[in-house]
């Protein structure tokens, strides 16, 4: 089992708040078996849509991670939320370099902020979602 600390949505960046986005779009811990020397059997977060006929790598340690797209740090993936749930960015103008835009998604009334626009709104729609703490993985944690 992995261990899990609650975080500030607000703090959240990288695989962490990628860990989040997964959790509210409703994916879920699936088992990993042991690979065939008998090894590194455990858990990792899957989509909705995976399948127990998966194939696992058949040697190696599987990450918790192995399943995460990024949408905070790639506009191919993020791009896609912010298209589903009809959300939006925008600059902020004279705010610390650190948070120069805000977002979220359509009628959420949430308006979280980060260093680019996919941030902003992965923050947003997370807020909207799970609330203002949420448990990631310590691991992925910078």
């Amino acid at each position: 089992m992995t261990d899990l600390i609650e975080v500030r949505v607000s703090n959240l960046a990288g695989s962490a708040l990628d860990w989040a986005v997964a959790i509210a779009l409703g994916w879920r811990m699936v088992r990993v078996p042991r690979d065939i020397d008998g090894n590194n059997g455990g858990e990792v977060l899957a989509p909705p849509e995976f399948s127990k006929d998966f194939q696992f790598p058949p040697c190696g340690a599987v990450p918790i991670s192995y399943f995460l797209r990024r949408w905070s740090g790639d506009w191919s993936q993020g791009g896609l939320l912010i298209d589903e749930y009809r959300g939006s960015a925008q600059h902020r103008p004279g705010l610390a370099e650190v948070v120069c835009y805000c977002g979220g998604p359509e009628g959420a009334g949430i308006w979280c902020y980060g260093p680019t626009a996919l941030v902003a709104f992965c923050r947003g729609f997370v807020r909207y979602k799970l609330g203002e703490f949420v448990q990631v993985p310590k691991e992925l944690m910078p």
